[in-house]
């Protein structure tokens, strides 16, 4: 913190000639503050990770609880299988998922499948996910929009 020394008023040469100012200097806070929240600006959309994934519009959803016991497995346009950042085909999946099931059977897996992939495509998904012994499972949709008008 610098101190600014100021004349006193008056042409007296003695000892008490100059008086510190005490104020603090607040432009390098305002900056160090703005680059910061520069940094916090840009850093925050590269830390959301997913799967580009188009999911299908529903009017009737019920909101899924968030919990961390659940997996999300990603259904993409092409086919790839994605379970929690993990591309797999359809056999290492079984697998993988047995283990999980092995260890937490109260597992839940949340399906995220593209609104371009096939049926039948998501019909082996989902038959893979129950041969490898988990119940618990949910599509996951989106709302409609509220620019859709009803009629």
């Amino acid at each position: 913190m610098a101190v600014f020394i100021k004349p006193s008023s008056g042409a007296k040469t003695s000892r008490r000639a100059f008086t510190p100012m005490a104020e603090i200097n607040v432009t390098p806070m305002v900056d160090v503050m703005l680059v910061l929240l520069v940094i916090f600006i840009v850093t925050a959309p590269l830390l959301t990770t997913g799967v580009n994934v188009k999911l299908p519009q529903t009017s009737k959803t019920k909101s899924l609880p968030q919990d961390n016991k659940a997996l999300t497995l990603y259904v993409e346009r092409d086919g790839t299988l994605t379970l929690n950042e993990a591309k797999l085909d359809m056999d290492a999946l079984t697998a993988r998922l047995e283990g999980v099931r092995e260890a937490n059977p109260e597992v839940r897996v949340y399906v995220k499948g593209d609104k371009d992939v096939a049926y039948g495509q998501m019909m082996q998904v989902m038959a893979a996910v129950t041969a490898a012994g988990i119940t618990q499972v949910a599509f996951v949709t989106e709302p409609p929009k509220s620019s859709a008008k009803k009629k």
